[in-house]
């Protein structure tokens, strides 16, 4: 069956969606088995989805991968539903709520210390861009979303809480606020416990968000009593139209209730917190979503990122050095499995979009609904065209030398007559990315290494074969050159066997060609670069290692 055929048949797109296990597919049947609960007479007709962002500190790669991956459970819950339901994603910042600390990587770091304790859009912008901090963040969350193509619906807690939005949830938490604390008093500490409230009035007189022990509730009134921590007076403030909010975890559960929210996804560190939530949104009347709980990114140093810290990588350094695609493809893979999120990942998630990529058009449609390209793309992958990889760009410039665009494109244009920039520009974008790359990681790290005599020896005997080739040798006629040099000791592998029977060659071989000649650890595919490079150039950097090993 073709991608034509299943385009133009939606149930037999949704026949093989149902047979798939691809993460997105798994999460979507979940969706649909909830949909299934619901009583027949009152059929629910919009399903919403739901990413929610902390604006204490800027944005970064977790927040996109959330939205990212929401992205990829609800195109393929409107596959198997084959678009008949209303589908809508609202990623929700919790911009009401009170700034604890200053985040490390932000400017006027005293701005924000006069202003602890207050909402975050009543903070000042110590970015001096936007009327506070918290409009700020939801602004850079919105471009780089808006960068992506992302369909979604922005939402800000203080918009739904001071609009009244929440008032009759709200209301209705009071009204079951004997449930709510039997559900949250057991996980609190003994002394956090004796003074808990879901509710946090907002001071009407210095305009923060007090932790103080509530007095008393009345739900009739629909009002809160509290004793100012400074007065020592007595106030009453209603629980709506903004004059409160809740405490985080009954603030979720709220929003689940009020908004009957269908689905959201979380870290692994809130599983604790997602079933309390659900068991307050329960209670509440409502019906917690369905989701999953993703494992958490870790920086170079299998810490934890954080947003107020600024460790691991930000989106907008990501972007300097790889297409949005790669990003979508390290959301995609193993959302349960803790994986670094540092520099280093960024070429193989580029040159596996590529490989997943120009597989998809051989593929089988059940296999193209397992291909990761198909989830990121929404079903509708753009044709692969990309002549070199990742990794040869970055070889190439780290051999050459070549730090700028045009010489590149030079190497480029003679291994593939008739590309330019005009005609690949996606190509053209990586060329840049690979230069930056180059010079913030590459260069500072480069060095290299003294070969041994057996390995100048073979370095010798490389030179002289490839010199005999003739300047049009295709990649694999090099190749095989590349590895009949290294078919001898100390390189010879005895458990890898070629076709003629004769022992294979060992990584070692290719190790000591990437450290010797390119200074680097690891490369690209040998006779690819040499062809790329051109056979001359590189009987030339092999000249020049040997003289400066001589």
């Amino acid at each position: 069956m073709s991608v034509i055929d299943l385009a133009a048949s939606p149930s037999d797109l949704r026949a093989l969606a149902e047979q798939s296990n691809a993460w997105p597919f798994e999460q979507a049947k979940a969706i649909v088995a909830r949909l299934k609960k619901n009583p027949k007479e009152s059929p629910k007709h919009e399903v919403l989805f739901e990413t929610g962002y902390g604006p204490s500190g800027l944005p970064h790669i977790g927040t996109f991968g959330e939205v990212a991956r929401t992205t990829m459970v609800r195109h393929a819950f409107r596959v198997l539903t084959e678009d008949k339901i209303k589908t809508r994603l609202l990623a929700f910042s919790d911009d009401m709520d009170g700034l604890r600390k200053v985040p490390d990587n932000v400017p006027n770091k005293e701005l924000l210390e006069q202003n602890l304790g207050k909402p975050l859009t009543k903070v000042p912008d110590p970015f001096g861009t936007h009327p506070s901090f918290g409009e700020h963040n939801n602004a850079r969350l919105r471009a780089f979303l808006d960068q992506f193509g992302f369909d979604y619906e922005f939402a800000s807690s203080t918009e739904y809480y001071t609009s009244g939005k929440f008032d009759a949830a709200l209301l209705r938490m009071l009204e079951r606020i004997e449930k709510v604390m039997a559900i949250m008093l057991p996980s609190l500490r003994e002394e956090r416990a004796a003074s808990y409230s879901p509710f946090l009035p907002i001071c009407p007189r210095t305009g923060t968000v007090l932790y103080v022990p509530v007095t008393a509730h009345d739900a009739k009134a629909g009002t809160i009593s509290y004793e100012d921590p400074d007065t020592k007076e007595s106030v009453t403030v209603p629980v709506t139209g903004g004059r409160c909010k809740l405490q985080w975890k009954p603030d979720w559960a709220m929003r689940w209730y009020a908004l009957g929210v269908d689905y959201e996804m979380a870290g692994k560190d809130l599983i604790d917190s997602v079933k309390l939530s659900g068991k307050i949104c329960s209670a509440l009347g409502g019906t917690p979503p369905e989701g999953f709980n993703y494992e958490l990114f870790l920086d170079e140093k299998g810490q934890k990122i954080s947003k107020s810290k600024g460790n691991g990588l930000t989106i907008d350094e990501w972007l300097r050095y790889a297409s949005p695609e790669s990003l979508s493809l390290f959301m995609y893979r193993e959302p349960k499995a803790a994986k670094r999120l540092f520099f280093d990942v960024i070429p193989r998630n580029v040159d596996d979009y590529q490989q997943f990529l120009d597989g998809f058009a051989r593929q089988e449609a059940r296999q193209q609904l397992q291909n990761p390209v198909w989830h990121i793309h929404s079903g509708k992958p753009p044709q692969a065209d990309m002549p070199v990889t990742f990794q040869l760009l970055l070889t190439l410039v780290s051999s050459s030398n070549a730090e700028n665009a045009a010489t590149l494109w030079g190497f480029i244009g003679r291994y593939r007559p008739g590309a330019t920039p005009q005609t690949h520009p996606k190509l053209d974008a990586m060329v840049g990315y690979a230069i930056n790359y180059y010079r913030d990681f590459v260069a500072p790290t480069k060095q290299f290494r003294e070969p041994t005599d057996s390995e100048r020896a073979a370095l010798q005997d490389l030179r002289d074969a490839l010199s005999s080739l003739p300047a049009d040798a295709t990649a694999e006629d090099i190749q095989n050159v590349v590895y009949e040099i290294g078919r001898r000791e100390p390189f010879l592998d005895q458990v890898k066997k070629g076709k003629d029977g004769r022992p294979g060659v060992s990584l070692d071989w290719f190790n000591m060609l990437y450290q010797v000649l390119l200074g680097q650890e690891k490369g690209p595919r040998f006779g690819s670069f040499v062809a790329v490079y051109g056979v001359q150039n590189a009987v030339n950097m092999i000249d020049g290692a040997l003289a400066r090993s001589a």
